[in-house]
């Protein structure tokens, strides 16, 4: 009898050892904010096409491009144009905007002046980049409370040029031309792509470039817009 009960005491002892360490196995590893954010030296993909607005709160743009069904979304998958649109914390003083619902002058130079204009009547001080592989089609332009300071625009012909050159235009030897010339060759055009972040870093941001101080800084929002 004595050794009938020795061995259920072992019987139960090693179940409930076996149940203790499978129960340990099944529940999760918490969940690190470092593990969803990417470390510093990742790879960052820079956008094609992206906006720097000066001094306005991630809500204040939200509202401005009617976003909806917005919610958390790390800088690097932002930037990779995958949403509507992505809108960045504040970083330095500027929020950045990308997504593919961004317009761009080889589809529409109107379009694009016309929803520049309206964003810079809402927020103030608008900067807009854009620089597409494709044919190397490129444009930048700095706009205050709806008005244009500075526009360029070139999509196998100059399709936008207005304001004065900027000192940073002039110091990157960028070769432009006026409405409707053919002037700007191809390599010149790839020369003028290539400068686009650089001129992009002067005026503002380039968001390929930006290093990120805290992990707040790491999460903007995307969504799509109910405007587009």
């Amino acid at each position: 009898m004595h050794g009938v009960a020795l061995g259920i005491g072992c019987t139960i002892l090693i179940v409930a050892f076996f149940m203790s360490r499978r129960s340990r196995q099944a529940v999760p590893a918490p969940v690190h904010p470092q593990n969803f954010f990417p470390a510093e030296h990742a790879p960052v993909q820079r956008p094609v096409c992206w906006m720097a607005i000066r001094s306005v709160s991630l809500e204040a743009v939200q509202q401005a491009l009617g976003l909806n069904r917005a919610e958390p979304c790390s800088w690097v998958s932002g930037l990779s144009g995958d949403h509507g649109f992505f809108i960045s914390p504040r970083v330095h003083g500027w929020v950045i905007v990308t997504g593919n619902a961004l317009p761009t002058p080889t589809e529409d130079v109107d379009a694009t002046y016309v929803f520049l204009s309206a964003l810079s009547r809402k927020l103030g001080h608008v900067q807009y980049f854009y620089a597409s592989r494709l044919l190397h089609h490129h444009a930048w332009a700095r706009l205050d409370d709806g008005y244009v300071s500075r526009a360029y625009a070139w999509t196998g012909e100059t399709v936008w040029n207005q304001g004065p050159l900027t000192l940073p235009e002039h110091e990157a030897c960028l070769k432009l031309s006026g409405y409707g010339e053919h002037t700007v060759s191809i390599l010149d055009a790839g020369g003028n792509f290539e400068k686009v972040p650089q001129l992009a870093a002067r005026w503002s941001l380039d968001p390929a470039e930006v290093k990120l101080d805290s992990l707040r800084q790491y999460t903007g929002i995307a969504g799509e817009s109910a405007l587009i």
